[in-house]
């Protein structure tokens, strides 16, 4: 065993003091906010910067009237279809709507023309924009009028709370929570890809340098394959928590620039001030401020390195096994999709079921599969899970692991020692049966 951790450090030391991984830890939680804030920033810009577009309207059922916006100014023109299109076509104006002659009850036929494929933004926002057209026009029909249509407008605004059976509450908020379980659940998709990889490439590195036939002569296979598959799972750990820290500290020191604290003291005496009620702008920085204090921070940071340790050991032992079945990595490309596959389709669960759905059958389901769950439940755990579920999806997937590190240990002690073999799935079937 403890030859297992001579290869456990030799794994931790060989990659925490490569320049790559220093680069990388220090330089990621820059670059990533750097890069949000960059694209923000470009964003807001192109939308200040953009020229004001023309829309051409042939209504030929003279009941729509188009106010100029913001986006859009709407030229109304007169004449057949055929003619509009051919001056829409000399034009450089963005649109050409036609409206033929309909009923409001059955309107059909509206077509919209452009030169180039719109954005499917585009397209709904007129969709909407004319929809909302068509229910004034069947409101007045009905017999109310502009101003009681317009006290008939409304907007609101769900203040969300979870309740407890004690009667606490506690601020919610679905968009946040929607964010941090995609964010950790991708993170973990490219964790479990990258260190992975990394580990069949070290295997198979070794094994065609010759070094490995003289290591496994005083050390166990398994005990070999579990030191390379924890090392690196120790280097991502390490990273993970570096960046947590640096990214808190540069959190800080971004509110602090701005006056701002993530301290809960001060968010109530900054909404009980003289000077808030005529700040309704910060309403919505202040809520959003109350709203971080409320995430358990602490709670999903140690799930996360639960989850991506327990996700990482179960596809890093199938992944160096794969290493040690194959000489070169693109022998390796045949043995990846059913390993790729559970891992895929967990990400496609997290848009599929998950956020519609984070209770539901499905949702449930893959997030308690080990091969799925270190995935699934990180983006389940911002909407509330019960104890329960988080105990029995954590007991599963240490079972898991424990299960196809045995398994890809079997494949390992034979694999590592065999070149030049042809390998398929039948090999390894045989090596897997294969007696000490």
């Amino acid at each position: 065993m403890n030859k297992m951790f001579l290869v456990l450090e030799r794994e931790f030391m060989s990659r925490v003091k490569k320049k790559s991984f220093l680069i990388a830890t220090i330089l990621v939680p820059l670059i990533f906010p750097a890069i949000i804030a960059g694209m923000i920033y470009i964003a807001v810009q192109s939308e200040k910067n953009k020229d004001v577009e023309k829309v051409r309207i042939l209504d030929e059922s003279n009941l729509f009237v188009f106010e100029d916006e913001k986006k859009y100014t709407f030229t109304e023109v007169e004449g057949t279809l055929e003619r509009a299109k051919e001056e829409f076509a000399k034009s450089e104006d963005l649109a050409l709507i036609h409206i033929p002659a309909l009923d409001i009850y059955d309107p059909k036929g509206i077509t919209f023309y452009t030169r180039t494929s719109p954005g499917v933004s585009m397209v709904s926002g007129f969709e909407r924009d004319l929809e909302a057209k068509i229910k004034n026009m069947r409101l007045k029909e009905a017999g109310l009028t502009d101003e009681k249509l317009k006290e008939l407008e409304t907007d609101i605004t769900l203040a969300s709370f979870n309740l407890s059976e004690t009667g606490d509450e506690k601020r919610s908020d679905a968009k946040s929570t929607f964010w941090i379980g995609y964010v950790m659940g991708f993170m973990i998709y490219i964790f479990l890809f990258a260190y992975g990889a990394q580990v069949m490439q070290g295997v198979i590195e070794e094994k065609n340098s010759k070094i490995v036939e003289i290591v496994v002569s005083t050390i166990k296979p398994i005990h070999m394959m579990m030191g390379k598959v924890i090392g690196v799972a120790s280097v991502g750990v390490v990273q993970f928590l570096i960046w947590i820290i640096l990214m808190t500290a540069i959190s800080f020191v971004g509110l602090s620039a701005v006056g701002l604290s993530m301290d809960p003291a001060q968010v109530q005496e900054m909404a009980n001030s003289p000077e808030a009620s005529s700040l309704q702008q910060n309403e919505k920085v202040m809520g959003m401020i109350e709203m971080i204090n409320d995430i358990p921070i602490m709670q999903i940071t140690l799930l996360f390195i639960f989850y991506f340790l327990g996700g990482y050991l179960l596809y890093g032992a199938l992944f160096a096994a794969v290493g040690s079945a194959v000489d070169t990595p693109a022998d390796a490309q045949q043995f990846m999709m059913p390993i790729m596959l559970p891992i895929i389709v967990a990400l496609m669960g997290l848009m599929m079921f998950v956020f519609p759905d984070p209770h539901g059958s499905a949702s449930f389901w893959l997030s308690i599969i080990p091969f799925t769950s270190p995935i699934v439940m990180m983006g389940r755990i911002g909407f509330g899970v019960p104890a329960w579920e988080i105990a029995l999806s954590m007991g599963l997937l240490v079972l898991g692991f424990w299960f196809t590190l045995w398994l890809a240990g079997r494949i390992y002690r034979v694999g590592i020692l065999m070149h030049g073999t042809k390998v398929n799935y039948k090999t390894l079937a045989r090596w897997f049966m294969m007696k000490n």
